[in-house]
């Protein structure tokens, strides 16, 4: 555990102790640079999809990436919105712990980074070393690897980074939250290019139920992975469904 973070780590987060750690950690880590090799990755993947059946690989990645977004983006975010503590984050840098499966279960960082000597002014700063330093350059390596389309684990990142306002809202009602929601609200980023966070996931009216369902925008395409169904949060109408199987399983 990093000590400066200790204050995150109570009630339903406790269980991220462990997550962010320093590398006198004593688990085995594995430089992410080297986990992004393709016969690297493929062997991880492959320990990883041996508990799924009919796995297309497509699928698996991002299922994977969820494990892996779930892990990072929660410590990561609550670190900074709440405590206004920035970590070492670039790609390069970092180690992953994997377990026996291959399941991501914690970042060895290089030191236990700073509070930010002045407070960011827009949520890109505030949040470029997580989004660019990381997040980019793990996400097009993924995808070249499996090629599965980046808007499929960019939304999976950003379902997570929504959700997780939404509980930092709820458990600490005093933090200033307006950074993430900032981010997630910008169609760009301050050069003109597109925000691949920008509106994750949308809260839509269901006829025939109370309130709103909380939808992403972009399918995980988990269905591809044999004996999966279709997440809560799906986008696609159940016609749809069926059509982009039926295309998919003609074009394999």
């Amino acid at each position: 555990m990093i000590p400066a973070l200790a204050p995150l780590f109570i009630a339903e987060f406790a269980h991220y102790r462990d997550v962010l750690v320093l590398n006198d950690d004593p688990r085995e880590g594995i430089p992410l640079r080297t986990l992004l090799d393709p016969e690297i990755f493929d062997q991880v993947l492959d320990r990883f999809g041996a508990h799924y059946a009919e796995g297309d690989r497509r699928g698996l990645a991002s299922i994977w990436t969820k494990y892996y977004f779930i892990k990072l983006i929660p410590p990561v975010v609550a670190a900074s919105l709440v405590l206004g503590h920035r970590l070492p984050l670039h790609l390069e840098r970092l180690q992953l712990v994997l377990d026996e499966q291959g399941m991501p279960q914690a970042f060895k960082l290089p030191d236990a980074g700073q509070r930010w000597a002045s407070t960011p002014t827009d949520p890109f700063q505030r949040f470029e070393d997580l989004i660019e330093g990381h997040l980019r350059p793990f996400i097009d390596g993924v995808a070249g690897r499996v090629r599965v389309s980046p808007k499929v684990l960019w939304s999976n990142a950003g379902n997570y980074f929504e959700w997780l306002l939404g509980v930092l809202a709820a458990g600490v009602p005093h933090a200033d939250l307006g950074h993430g929601h900032e981010l997630l609200a910008a169609p760009t980023q301050p050069d003109g290019t597109r925000n691949p966070l920008y509106q994750p996931v949308r809260y839509v009216k269901v006829i025939g139920q109370h309130g709103l369902k909380r939808q992403r925008r972009v399918c995980c395409v988990r269905y591809l992975v044999g004996g999966l169904e279709y997440c809560e949060n799906c986008p696609l109408p159940a016609r749809e469904r069926r059509l982009e199987c039926a295309l998919i399983k003609s074009a394999n």
